[in-house]
């Protein structure tokens, strides 16, 4: 048996930012995570990008490890909206919202790999390549039985942050409400004719929306939503069908696409757990919530959850008899969380269902809201300020302030 104050079940990009956050607090913190973090099939480092908010970049530079992060991240310089076939746009640029950048598009994998640089130097004990096979709660503690070496591990605090279909989350029996969206977001990378200027794309179309994010080299992130059927078909297609299908629903302002990369699916829905802990227990990112990526919020909101998480745990240190499992952290993490988690939920989910909708008065009242939109400098503060969670109550390290 081992013991431990904090452990982290889930060491992909949230809970391995959020062992980093505790590192410093001289806690007996540990991380298991079932997949080695170079495996190619390790699922939070793979072929997709992931667009910072300045929130989080302050977070990331908080927990120092920024620097080795910014010579691989892409500024996002301009926010271009459109709804294929209808007169709606909105724009935003960082220079009118006196920004160097709305935010920056980091590789996953080289995202996890800066990640898991820092917990080999942090003093976290990592249990990878492991997976729970059974967890038991007692009064005190909670017990992990792990598939290597016939280990068991003991903890005040569990932190699910292994992923929307968490398996601790459903040991625990917190249930999560899940929808499909009928959508499947083909990623890769394309190469357009022009220059992207470090403008982001987001385009709504009939078939589904789809995102073009700015990369260093020139490339570009594409997200491209189709019907699971035609996203099938569209993994078949070779290199020319599918650029003339991505050219007929983005049109020409890039100029013509070169190249295309390797195409992944992933199949696209809502999952919100119906509460976001247990006893002795918290649940964070996508384990809490996964969202829909038209707005590029959730490893957003899933890292602020690991920031808030972080700063109740600091306060807890330094005073006597603490017992970081204890009822009065998890439902302070609970109420801090709830305004910022249901806003952006919101937000998302509202996006996806309104461009989705056929109606052509539903279609004129979005066109109507994106001109809007574009004309009014407090609807885009609005909205910058929802992207960082500055709505709601900000967490030390999103305001540069370290825990010690």
């Amino acid at each position: 048996m081992k013991n431990y104050d904090v452990v982290i079940v889930g060491g992909g990009m949230v809970g391995a930012s959020l062992a980093l956050a505790l590192a410093p607090l001289k806690l007996k913190v540990a991380l298991i995570e079932a997949f080695a973090p170079d495996s190619a099939s390790q699922p939070s480092f793979d072929e997709r990008t992931t667009a910072l908010s300045n929130g989080s970049r302050r977070i990331l530079e908080t927990l120092q490890v920024w620097q080795s992060l910014s010579s691989a991240a892409t500024p996002i310089a301009k926010i271009h909206v459109s709804d294929q076939g209808h007169f709606g746009f909105a724009r935003i640029e960082a220079a009118r919202q006196g920004l160097n950048a709305l935010g920056y598009v980091v590789p996953n994998r080289h995202l996890g790999q800066v990640l898991w640089r820092g917990l080999k130097d942090s003093g976290i004990a990592i249990h990878c390549p492991a997976r729970v096979q059974s967890v038991r709660r007692e009064p005190d503690a909670v017990h992990l039985a792990l598939d290597v070496g016939e280990l068991e591990i003991s903890a005040q605090l569990v932190v699910a942050a292994d992923g929307a279909d968490s398996a601790v989350r459903a040991a625990l029996g917190v249930e999560a409400d899940s929808r499909d969206y009928g959508q499947t977001a083909i990623i890769t990378t394309v190469l357009p004719q022009r220059f992207h200027e470090h403008v982001a794309y987001e385009r709504f179309t009939r078939n589904g929306p789809l995102a073009l994010l700015p990369l260093a080299d020139g490339r570009c992130t594409l997200v491209l939503t189709m019907k699971p059927e035609e996203a099938d078909q569209a993994l078949l297609w070779s290199d020319e069908p599918f650029i003339a299908e991505l050219q007929r629903r983005f049109g020409f302002r890039l100029g013509r696409f070169l190249k295309v990369g390797r195409r992944v699916p992933y199949p696209l829905t809502l999952s919100r757990a119906r509460e976001l802990g247990a006893e002795r227990c918290i649940i964070i990112g996508n384990a809490a919530q996964a969202l829909h990526p038209v707005a590029g919020m959730g490893f957003n909101l899933g890292l602020r959850d690991a920031a808030s998480l972080a700063e109740l745990i600091a306060d807890q240190t330094g005073r006597s008899e603490v017992d970081f499992g204890s009822a009065t952290l998890r439902h302070a993490y609970e109420a801090w969380r709830a305004q910022d988690r249901r806003d952006v939920v919101a937000f998302t989910d509202g996006l996806v269902r309104t461009f989705a909708s056929p109606m052509r008065a539903v279609a004129l009242v979005r066109d109507v809201g994106l001109l809007a939109f574009d004309l009014l400098p407090p609807a885009k503060a609005a909205l910058s300020r929802l992207s960082t969670g500055a709505g709601a109550r900000m967490p030390k390290l999103a305001r540069g302030v370290p825990l010690t």
